[in-house]
């Protein structure tokens, strides 16, 4: 972990991140959409939040510890399905599934990244798999009897992309999907030696290709220079509550539903005999308008009643926003940009130190709350 040491918070790995990578790439794990309006407000409503300590009380043992379905955790986190983590390292989301195994918080392996799962799911720990449909429904249910079979414990379905999402700066930087080449990211590709060699590179020597979208047959992988061939686009547009029941018909294990930030969602979910779900709106990249999550979080929790697992997504980088996230009702909370700023800067060594500070922060600031435990935390903890 040498490397990421001089690194003391989310920001200074997403500084080292920023600087490791071409711009394209950079801006593809960096950005939202459109006017990136919903980013902005997902932190600006985090740091609304204040707290209101209490004093007079022994913090000497601090418990961060939970459980996430019954199982125990060092902390309520877990990594969220990210599916850039192939082109940020060499074989990324393997480094990803490696730091929260030893971190022993679960990893979400994305349907849209470049790794299959059979290679992903050696690397130990809790893991689960996030499903986006393809137009080719029989790919997905494939794909999801295989996530089963290699023990993965939780599917993740996404419901919050229906349609492809308006990042204009993909078009203008040429790291859409396809990636094109031009005389804007050849130039700058160049300028970052060090991912180029140490990521395109490392594929074209040990594969004698570039990374290929996964989860696939065979016949329908393609390169992520190359469009997708007919059946192997995601298409979501047609998902609706018999999509899902037939999901949760197919699916043996918890069953989470990612996206949700209107209470009567979190009911439906619910009925449709949902385990869990991820009140989210995408990190700001999908709807660029949509409500803050943790703005959504306090209805979302009154509605379900502590009857399924509700997870706070999009916008944490720091311990007390997971504090703030249980004080509103979580169960836990997923990070995804956090995780990649770390595996940008270091790989694996990156991700553990990302996942190191968030559990140091987390611990800090309940000692200072004088909040002992999670039981300890609670709506009054934010002065609600």
């Amino acid at each position: 972990m040498t490397a990421t040491l001089d690194c003391w918070n989310i920001a200074d790995l997403r500084e080292r991140a920023r600087r490791r990578l071409p711009r394209g790439i950079w801006e593809y794990l960096e950005r939202g959409v459109e006017d990136e309006h919903g980013m902005a407000r997902n932190r600006a409503a985090l740091d609304a939040l204040t707290f209101v300590p209490r004093v007079m009380r022994r913090v000497e043992a601090i418990d961060t510890s939970a459980s996430i379905f019954g199982k125990p955790v060092p902390l309520p986190l877990a990594i969220a399905p990210t599916g850039a983590a192939g082109l940020i390292w060499h074989k990324g989301d393997v480094h990803l599934a490696r730091a929260a195994a030893a971190a022993a918080v679960p990893f979400t392996i994305s349907s849209a990244g470049t790794m299959d799962i059979e290679e992903i799911v050696p690397a130990g720990g809790t893991q689960w798999f996030q499903l986006y449909l393809w137009r080719d429904k029989d790919l997905s249910y494939d794909v999801v009897r295989r996530a089963h079979l290699l023990g993965c414990e939780a599917l993740f379905v996404t419901l919050d992309l229906p349609v492809i999402p308006n990042r204009e700066y993909l078009h203008r930087n040429g790291y859409g999907m396809p990636i094109k080449a031009n005389r804007r990211n050849v130039p700058d590709m160049l300028l970052h030696p060090r991912w180029l060699a140490g990521v395109l590179g490392r594929y074209l020597l040990e594969d004698g290709r570039l990374p290929t979208q996964a989860n696939l047959p065979a016949h329908l992988k393609h390169s992520v220079a190359r469009g997708a061939k007919p059946g192997a686009h995601f298409k979501q547009d047609d998902l609706d509550e018999d999509a899902l029941r037939h999901l949760r018909d197919l699916w043996p294990g918890k069953l989470v539903l990612k996206g949700i930030l209107h209470p009567d969602d979190a009911r439906r979910a619910l009925a449709l005999g949902a385990d869990g779900i991820v009140v989210s709106n995408h990190g700001g990249r999908a709807l660029d308008g949509s409500i803050a999550a943790i703005d959504a979080l306090p209805a979302i929790v009154e509605a379900v009643t502590g009857k399924l697992t509700v997870f706070l997504d999009s916008g944490v980088r720091r311990g007390s926003d997971i504090v703030k996230a249980r004080a509103l009702g979580a169960d836990a909370v997923m990070v995804g940009r956090a995780a990649l700023y770390g595996l940008a800067a270091a790989g694996e060594a990156g991700v553990a130190r990302a996942l190191e500070l968030l559990a140091e922060e987390t611990r800090r600031t309940m000692a200072m709350l004088g909040a002992r435990n999670w039981d300890e935390v609670s709506r009054a903890t934010l002065g609600l």
